[in-house]
């Protein structure tokens, strides 16, 4: 017995007609006589009973009617649940970034993606690079934004744009303008600084930009967010190293520099896991937000 036959089963009973039901199924009326034949066989029961040119349903026949339309409404509903289909797919959707992109580029971009896809329940999480990377391997995340360079097996990545991190000092007057000054590696290596934690991919690439300075820089405290480093800095504590997009805030108290001859940059791109059956929303909502992130950047460098 399998799925089809019960399905030919409940449109012969529901349409009272071999021949309509033959319509219906796009079959002819012997082939579904033949899988009736068939079933009642299997089962060792008579389904149907002929009364002059009709077929009635007997109560076994009837019965199992009830049974197989419950039975092919639930594969119905499972073959929609798993059609992989971004149109139709209303499961949640799990979506994670740090903060300072989700502060600074993705407020207008999520609003639109709320908009095409109304039925998918979004879920957003911020974290960290590494505990993103950490959250797609374990399936808890369909989608993130993640900070490069950052190497990982098992991840797909799709760089959006690049965003300079730049040296901020603290300045005793309000600085509404933006301007970009230059600054020596030995300047550098004289102030005291704010960082990220160890731990943190930031924090590993600019202990490799320390390095190729000469510097050995002087960490006076440690902190996770990129508004409340901003606001320390401000507020004199020392300098610090953030993105350029989280720094164009006006007014400020903070001036922005680049060290000469020193670059120092992250690339900021989309990550999933790597499998042989992606979820068609999460590629979907993957190609929308690189079409709306770079847009966004390019219109921002101009």
């Amino acid at each position: 017995m399998d799925i089809r036959q019960l399905e030919l089963l409940v449109a012969v009973v529901d349409l009272a007609s071999v021949t309509k039901a033959a319509e219906k199924m796009h079959l002819t009326a012997g082939a579904i006589s033949l899988q009736l034949h068939n079933l009642a066989a299997e089962l060792q029961t008579e389904l149907f009973i002929r009364s002059g040119r009709q077929l009635v349903p007997t109560r076994a026949g009837l019965r199992l009617a009830e049974h197989g339309r419950s039975i092919v409404r639930q594969m119905r509903q499972i073959s929609q649940e798993f059609a992989n289909n971004p149109e139709t797919d209303n499961s949640p959707f799990h979506f994670a970034t740090g903060a300072t992109a989700l502060i600074h580029r993705l407020g207008r971009p999520l609003r639109l993606l709320r908009k095409r896809y109304p039925l998918t329940p979004f879920d957003v999480t911020v974290f960290p690079t590494e505990e993103i990377v950490d959250g797609l391997i374990d399936r808890r995340f369909d989608l993130g934004l993640i900070s490069l360079p950052y190497s990982r097996e098992n991840i797909r990545v799709i760089p959006l744009y690049e965003e300079e991190l730049l040296i901020v000092k603290p300045s005793h007057n309000s600085q509404s303008a933006w301007h970009v000054g230059s600054i020596t590696p030995e300047e550098v290596g004289a102030e005291s600084f704010l960082l990220y934690p160890k731990r943190s991919n930031m924090r590993a690439m600019m202990e490799e930009f320390f390095t190729k300075l000469g510097v050995a820089p002087k960490v006076v405290m440690e902190a996770d967010d990129t508004e409340a480093i901003k606001r320390l800095v401000e507020s004199g504590f020392g300098c610090s190293i953030l993105p350029e997009f989280a720094l164009r805030n006006k007014p400020r108290f903070f001036e922005p520099f680049r060290v000469t001859g020193h670059r120092l940059a992250r690339t900021q791109a989309l990550a999933m896991a790597e499998t042989e059956y992606p979820r068609a929303l999460t590629q979907s909502i993957a190609a929308f937000l690189k079409a709306e992130l770079s847009h966004e950047s390019v219109s921002l460098n101009h």
